[in-house]
């Protein structure tokens, strides 16, 4: 009966002392050391995709469509012909003014050439003939004088002597007056009046010409017509947007980024566009830095322009930009596979020690690249790290470093638990 007894009490004390030996599981892991070395800084940003170069072309008159000759989608060049305006009345009147500026033309002529010089000639033979009348006149004068000083002659022919010699003499000094107007002023300001006549003129005919000119719509730039507002037979209205004309060649994406990180980046720097999926990608550089923060937004501007020839990303979408700032150098960095939640959150890795335990440590994460991360505060360089395997090693576990992408073999990990007898 006691044996009976005592035999079950054995078998437990047994299998307890069997437990209490089966010794701690080990985790493989994977680990790489701290380095310090260089990492780009790298600034992503959600942005707004625009052309290079877009036009809404404006009609300045307002007038129906007499015809179009784009459709939406065609490409078309800088100042092709892409639609007339109904015009018939402007062009009477270019008619009009072109014959009044000939008419002015030819006043202008018949007066720098033939008016003026004609009376120059006359005012010349008048003055003159006047001169030659006053110097006959003084010497009658004179002749009659002496006469009459001899006794030959009567007084009242002296006296009728001295006034047809002072007639002459004024009639003289007014023509010759009127000459020397004619030779400084008369002929420079009839010609000038004569010119101004004809510019008059011709400014009119001009603006008829050009008022002619805004019938006929063309392209300001070279790209692919994106609207066309109305129908052929509708009214165009001046100052309201006709046709619409986007130069897709080069693209320019428009980002907003955090003043602290807009202060890294500068003119020249390298950038990829991609769409929102990462379908498509354009490499780029930055064009603009906008000196000033938005206060709304309280951000910074940036544009990064990248060629688009092949139209693969359309204007008007959404993109998102990745911009190479400067590099940072003799940093502290680790591959990004070791970072790992906190328990604390945040982050941190997994340090082990020369024991073969994994240590938690919370680290500070600065600049990130694709593979690695730039770590500000938590580990040293020289550190060695776990950077696979990590998800199942707990802080003071005990690990069996392997080589990356070798293979489990029997008695790793899984298999290190079953010791011989454990469970026979």
């Amino acid at each position: 009966m006691m044996a009976a007894y005592l035999f079950p009490l054995t078998m437990l004390v047994s299998c307890s002392k069997e437990e209490q030996k089966e010794p701690e599981s080990i985790v493989s892991v994977q680990v790489d050391e701290v380095r310090s070395g260089s990492i780009q800084r790298i600034i992503t940003a959600e942005g707004i995709l625009r052309a290079v170069d877009q036009s809404s072309i404006m009609p300045k008159i307002s007038s129906p469509v007499r015809k179009f000759y784009v459709n939406r989608g065609d490409h078309v060049r800088q100042g092709q012909l892409l639609a007339e305006l109904e015009s018939s009345d402007l062009a009477a009147t270019v008619v009009d003014a072109r014959g009044a500026y000939e008419q002015a033309a030819a006043a202008y002529r018949i007066t720098s050439s033939a008016t003026v010089p004609e009376e120059l000639v006359k005012a010349q033979q008048d003055a003159q003939a006047f001169k030659q009348s006053a110097e006959a006149g003084q010497k009658l004068l004179q002749s009659r004088e002496q006469l009459y000083k001899e006794g030959a002659l009567a007084r009242r022919l002296v006296d009728e002597a001295a006034v047809s010699y002072a007639q002459a003499k004024s009639q003289y000094e007014t023509a010759q007056k009127h000459l020397e107007s004619l030779q400084s002023v008369g002929r420079h300001e009839e010609v000038k009046g004569a010119a101004g006549q004809l510019e008059s003129a011709k400014g009119k005919y001009e603006a008829a010409q050009a008022q002619l000119s805004y019938g006929q719509i063309r392209s300001p730039i070279t790209g692919v017509v994106a609207d066309r507002a109305v129908f052929p037979g509708e009214m165009a209205s001046a100052g309201s947007p006709l046709i619409t004309v986007v130069d897709a060649s080069t693209v320019i994406a428009r980002v907003n980024v955090p003043p602290d990180q807009a202060a890294y980046i500068r003119v020249g720097h390298p950038a990829t566009v991609s769409s929102t999926d990462a379908s498509e990608r354009l490499p780029g550089k930055v064009t603009v830095v906008s000196p000033a923060i938005d206060p709304s937004s309280t951000t910074v501007e940036i544009w990064v322009a990248a060629p688009n020839p092949k139209g693969r990303l359309r204007p008007g979408g959404s993109v998102r930009v990745t911009i190479m700032a400067d590099a940072l150098t003799n940093a502290v960095v680790v591959p990004t596979s070791a970072l790992l939640p906190s328990t604390e959150g945040g982050n941190s890795v997994m340090v082990i020690g020369s024991d073969s335990i994994a240590h938690e440590h919370k680290v500070q994460v600065g600049v990130r690249e694709l593979e690695k991360v730039q770590i500000l505060d938590g580990v040293k360089s020289g550190e060695r790290i776990v950077v696979g395997g990590g998800f199942g090693v707990q802080d003071g576990s005990h690990v069996r470093v392997e080589k990356p992408g070798k293979p489990e073999e029997p008695g790793d990990a899984k298999t290190e638990d079953k010791k011989p007898g454990a469970h026979e």
